[in-house]
This record gives C-alpha cells, structure tokens and sequence, in this order.
C-alpha cells in the first residue's frame, strides 16, 4: 500500500519540510509516503470559488488511479490514533492505494469533497496546512507503528 498525500501549497518553511521528512522515512516500504505538492492558483483578481475550482483541477490530474480518496477537512470525522490504524489495515487489506488531500489556504473545492470515500479531521480546529501535512505524516507513521506492535506508540 502506498499513502499519497497531495496538499495544496508549495514553498513551504524549512520546519515543515523536515518535520514531513522525519516522518516519512521512517515508514517502511510496505506503506511508503509520498507528498504531491498541488500550485496553490494565483489569488490576484480572483474570487475564493475560482482559486478553488482551479486547485480542484490540478488535484484531480494528480489523484493515482483507482487510490482509496481522503479528504482532510475540519468538518470531517474525528478519529483516534488507534481508529486510524484499524483504517490502515482495512485499506492495506483492500490492496488499494490511499490518498489523503489537503487543501490549501482557501480549503478544498466541493467537488473534492464528494469524490471522496471518506473525510477525516485532523482537529475541528483550523491548522495551517503546512502544519497538517506534519501532524498527518506523524499520524500515519504513529498508526502504522501501532499495527505492528511497535513501542512507538504508548498509550
């Protein structure tokens, strides 16, 4: 199983790139991670629904074929650590891929969210989403660590 993240935004900060870093070469490569980084569209003389709509489009070109589709979104549904590991053996037992999509700054387009087999929520707060891709980098490591009993995770 491969975990995709596409996340709209490039340039991002030193910090986040090491913090997504740390995380993904920790995975092993039975769940490899990669970042797509999706160009955030240019906000000059747009309105918030056109940005969307072209980010939407870029994302769409960069969705795997076939890939299990996961969006991140505050009104998505909340899980604990352990829920996601039990997500991620039921979508490594489907011998599907799994994406996870970040929005950028304006969020995702709603065309996004309904191509979507499931949303999950971070937090039902608002994170910077050079941010998410770091704590969901730690998440899915953290998870993973958990469906092989590593000591990682301490409950």
């Amino acid at each position: 199983m491969k975990l995709h993240i596409l996340a709209v935004g490039n340039k991002m900060p030193d910090w986040i790139k090491k913090g997504y870093t740390e995380y993904s070469q920790r995975m092993p490569k039975e769940a490899e991670m990669q970042l797509v980084e999706i160009k955030p569209e240019k906000r000059i003389g747009k309105k918030t629904e056109q940005l969307l709509q072209a980010e939407s489009e870029r994302i769409r070109i960069a969705l795997p074929p076939g890939c299990h589709i996961v969006v991140l979104d505050e009104s998505g549904k909340q899980a604990t650590t352990v829920r996601l590991a039990e997500l991620m053996t039921n979508w490594r037992e489907s011998g599907r891929d799994v994406t996870f999509i970040i929005g950028g700054a304006d969020g995702l387009h709603r065309d996004i969210k309904q191509i979507a087999h499931e949303k999950l929520a971070l937090s039902t707060m608002t994170l910077p989403h050079g941010l998410a891709r770091v704590l969901l980098a730690e998440q899915l490591y953290r998870a993973f660590s958990i469906t092989r009993n590593h000591p990682y995770h301490r409950a």
